[in-house]
């Protein structure tokens, strides 16, 4: 087993409940779970309590695993607990890093990434729960955040040592803010005054980490079952997947609550075909993607009864978690959940995210219609979101709005050409061109006098135009709606 970074001595003491030896290894840690009986211990001087029994901890396939150590900002911590909670959308888990002898942080998933964070002492209390509502902005200790979440959640089971322990199955609060430079301030209101945690968004593979779970053995068990629906069998690839499709019947199937229990289901006809099939391995900024979820997704501006879709495809990466790549009318683009949540003017006409400013491009309410594949977040056939696209060039920003959630997502558009490359598809690059590439490919071959008399033109025209406008009524409709939008699904937890 790993040693924790620093000079200190463990302790160890036999399990009140077992006899089997309980080893603290961290000062910071109060409660511990006997990893024999499951009983919950807690540190009494030079004895052990037993105050409860915790549940069995619900499998979800992570790298991750107790001892795994690694390096954050220079500094090594190892991972000596975590922590099981549930929420409507499904379950997350949160790893007890120890640091040092004083400290203790938490890494946890966020998007599919996975965000570090440590404790962080408020300058004024925390309001109620109540008063921060989803989208509102506030402040704490000088820094402007967003209320990106705020969900009831309960702590289902637990592992290792713990530096603090909700009670078992109690429903409180967690609020979740992100601000314009990338943090995340986590609220957990399962105290008074409640805990809070400011941390950022870290890679994996940055993290040096070692000792990881071996992926060769993992018991697979468990993670085939039959489809509630039609029976075909069905198979769990990802770690974190909520949702999944039968490939046989098309059925959404949920998996937020594990799979070993009554599974629910939702029957999908009228399949859309993805241009990119699912399980494709392709090459993107570097990194090897491979498809492993697919949605179509209808829009419309708020009033307007026109309809305009696209697809998304969910990409993944072990190292680098998951991405969207877009495949929208006015062309590709891929992005990735942000940490931070961009500063927006009250217009809404303009957003800004790690200094850079973005102008309003679109804003229109979003339906998913169609869904294939595994999702990291419950994914559900008409949900709704209202969205609002920027751009700054070529840099793209997108929301994401619903009653409890407020999420961002930040990438870059794509020729298609580089798309069609990227998954070996050069033979089928035609059906990949999108209205993007024509204007700008029309101009490249004019030359200056052919834009010249364009321009003229362009200008005659707006005079009859005008002209005619002068003498009778006439109805305009922006053009917003072809960008389309990301389903960045889930939050912190």
């Amino acid at each position: 087993m790993a040693e924790l970074p620093g000079a200190q001595r463990a302790y160890r003491a036999p399990c009140p409940g077992c006899g089997a030896p309980v080893e603290f290894r961290s000062a910071q840690s109060a409660f511990a779970v006997c990893p024999y009986c499951q009983s919950t211990v807690v540190r009494q001087g030079e004895t052990l309590a037993r105050i409860g029994k915790m549940a069995e901890l619900f499998d979800d396939f992570s790298p991750l695993q107790l001892f795994a150590a690694g390096r954050v900002d220079g500094q090594p911590f190892t991972l000596v607990g975590r922590l099981q909670y549930a929420y409507p959308g499904g379950r997350w888990t949160e790893w007890i890093a120890a640091l040092d002898g004083e400290r203790t942080g938490l890494l946890s998933e966020d998007n599919g990434a996975f965000v570090f964070s440590l404790p962080h002492m408020l300058e004024r209390d925390a309001p109620p729960a109540g008063d921060l509502r989803v989208g509102a902005t506030t402040a704490f200790n000088g820094q402007g955040y967003t209320v990106a979440s705020n969900e009831q959640v309960t702590l289902v089971s637990a592992q290792g040592e713990l530096p603090r322990l909700p009670d078992l199955g109690k429903p409180f609060a967690v609020v979740e803010l992100r601000s314009d430079q990338g943090q995340v301030l986590s609220l957990d209101y399962d105290t008074q005054p409640p805990g809070a945690y400011l941390g950022r968004a870290v890679r994996l593979e940055d993290l040096q980490l070692t000792g990881l779970r071996d992926e060769s053995t993992k018991d697979e068990k468990g993670r085939s079952f039959a489809c509630p629906n039609c029976g075909a069998p069905v198979t769990v690839n990802l770690a974190d997947s909520k949702s999944i499709t039968c490939g046989h019947c098309n059925s959404i199937i949920d998996l937020s609550q594990g799979i070993g229990g009554e599974l629910k289901h939702a029957e999908q006809d009228e399949p859309v075909r993805p241009l990119i099939a699912l399980g494709s391995v392709g090459t993107l900024q570097g990194v090897n993607w491979q498809v492993v979820g697919f949605q179509h997704r209808m829009g419309s501006e708020p009033g307007d009864d026109e309809h305009f879709g696209w697809n998304e495809y969910l990409l993944f990466n072990r190292q680098r978690g998951f991405s969207f790549l877009v495949d929208a009318e006015d062309g590709w683009s891929m992005v990735a959940p942000t940490t931070g949540a961009p500063s927006m003017a009250e217009s809404g006409k303009t957003a800004k995210y790690l200094g850079k400013s973005y102008q309003q491009q679109y804003a229109y309410n979003a339906e998913t219609t169609y869904v294939a594949g595994e999702f990291y977040w419950q994914v559900e056939r008409g949900q709704k979101t209202f969205n609002r696209d920027f751009a700054n060039g070529n840099a793209l920003l997108s929301m994401e709005r619903s009653a409890n959630e407020l999420t961002w997502s930040s990438g870059s558009k794509m020729d298609s050409a580089t798309v069609a490359a990227a998954f070996k598809l050069d033979a089928k690059k035609d059906m990949f061109k999108r209205a993007d590439a024509a204007p700008l490919s029309a101009a490249s071959s004019m030359g200056c006098g052919t834009i010249i008399l364009v321009v003229v033109v362009i200008l005659i025209l707006l005079i009859i135009l005008s002209t005619c406008s002068s003498s009778g009524g006439s109805s305009t409709r922006s053009s917003g709606g072809s960008y389309g939008g990301y389903s960045s699904g889930g939050g912190h937890k």
